[in-house]
């Protein structure tokens, strides 16, 4: 297991690993900060000399981020198949370096571990029907794991002083923060909703840096700090409503049943749109809701690893 330190700070970090009971990383790289392609460069060198010393029989990338694409690389480099977990979602926003990231990891895997029937569907539009495999959403595994662990803890609402009716709010992607005037559209358009019931809003370190940067104000809004994983589940499952640009959060709400508004132009989870709990900002109707049987029953991670023993 490799850390490679892309997200540092310890309340979206080591939180994780101590709730989840994860391991302790048998190397951590502590590479963070820096542009893009710093980041990966860096990234990039350090993945290979660790390859090199261990010769895995596979490497594992999971989702969309820089740390994905480095791993992939470093390894299709080095001959080591790839096995990429997520594979195939599609924003078709090739302006998000997440799309980048996951468009090139999928052209370097051996393995495509698709969570969604759609993504399957991507990678055949991009002549890639080796390896792929619907195996359902590994988060939804994690969501039920994390909801039993979720109900012995003290409550999160008490210590946030939520009370009653509310929803909850985040925002991390590059083209929101990154652009004054987009970060300020997303802070009116949540303050507008709050003026019918309280957005708790558990603040990303870039979001916070970017709005001090910027002038911009978060009057209105029930701003906290970074949730642990447990404690934002439990945050969630009492929620009445759900704003983010992050990918997960938009699934994690459909696995609570909780309404979602997709803070962007488009979303790579476009079942939980179809299926009517998701809608896109510019949008202010949702279809008719029905379940998403595709994300599987909780055991993606067991199928995964099946069809990674399988190929020995």
């Amino acid at each position: 297991m490799v850390h490679t330190g892309q997200h540092f700070d310890p309340s979206m970090s080591e939180v994780f690993f101590r709730e989840l009971d994860i391991p302790k990383p048998d190397y951590h790289l502590h590479i963070h900060g820096g542009s893009h392609g710093e980041m990966t460069g860096r990234m990039l060198s350090s993945l290979e000399a660790v390859m090199t010393k261990v010769r895995p029989d596979w490497v594992i990338v999971y989702g969309d981020t820089n740390s994905t694409l480095a791993g992939a690389l470093a390894a299709a480099k080095l001959h080591i198949p790839v096995a990429h977990v997520e594979a195939g979602l599609r924003s078709f926003n090739r302006r998000m370096p997440e799309e980048v990231n996951r468009v090139i990891a999928d052209h370097l895997a051996m393995l495509h571990l698709c969570p969604t029937h759609a993504a399957v569907r991507n990678l055949a539009n991009e002549g890639i029907r080796t390896g792929v495999h619907h195996v359902g959403d590994v988060m939804y595994d994690a969501t039920l794991f994390a909801l039993e662990r979720a109900k012995t803890l003290p409550s999160v609402r008490d210590r946030l002083g939520v009370a009653g009716v509310y929803a909850v709010a985040t925002v991390h992607r590059a083209d929101n923060t990154d652009d004054p005037a987009m970060l300020g559209k997303v802070f009116d358009y949540l303050r507008e909703r709050g003026r019918e019931l309280q957005v708790v809003v558990p603040l990303h370190p870039r979001t916070r840096k970017s709005a001090e940067q910027y002038g911009l104000t978060m009057q209105g809004l029930h701003v906290v700090e970074p949730l642990s994983y447990l404690e934002m589940t439990q945050l969630l499952a009492g929620a009445c409503e759900v704003m983010t640009d992050s990918g997960g959060l938009q699934k994690e709400a459909y696995f609570h049943r909780v309404p979602c508004v997709t803070l962007r132009t488009e979303t790579e989870w476009v079942e939980t749109v179809q299926h009517g709990w998701n809608r896109l900002w510019s949008n202010p109707v949702y279809r008719p809701q029905s379940d998403i049987s595709e994300y599987g029953e909780g055991r993606a991670g067991e199928k995964i690893a099946e069809l990674i023993v399988a190929q020995h």
